[in-house]
């Protein structure tokens, strides 16, 4: 039998003020449209093909007040509007690609144990 757990291991942790955005579906994705520079809001629907304007507009606006990107606006009629990488970021890039790693080479295996168990609850 293994020890009990501390009941007080997260006693030294604060809470956390914000949630991490980077679960969205399409954060990783903006992401990587923005780490070679600043890119328009049509230029993005490009290759996010799927995503509505209202909710690449929603993302747009949480990963700016979460700090991850910039928001830019350039007088004009029509304004034009840029959305580029902070430090902040640019320092998830490195995660990012460390779980896509992760993903290609573990897909087939977490697939077969979710059709296991998929199997499993219909009987």
């Amino acid at each position: 039998m293994s020890e009990p757990l501390d009941p007080m291991m997260f006693s030294g942790c604060g809470p956390v003020p914000l949630h991490i955005r980077f679960g969205n579906k399409w954060t990783g994705k903006i992401l990587a449209c923005l780490k070679t520079g600043r890119r328009r809001f049509s230029e993005l629907q490009v290759p996010l093909r799927g995503i509505t304007p209202k909710v690449l507009a929603e993302s747009l606006r949480g990963l700016e007040r979460d700090g991850f990107i910039k928001r830019t606006t350039y007088p004009g009629v029509p304004l034009r509007v840029e959305y580029e990488l902070t430090p902040l970021g640019f320092s998830l890039l490195e995660p990012m690609e460390a779980w896509c790693k992760w993903a290609e080479e573990h897909l087939p295996e977490v697939q077969n144990i979710h059709e296991e168990a998929t199997a499993r609850s219909a009987v």
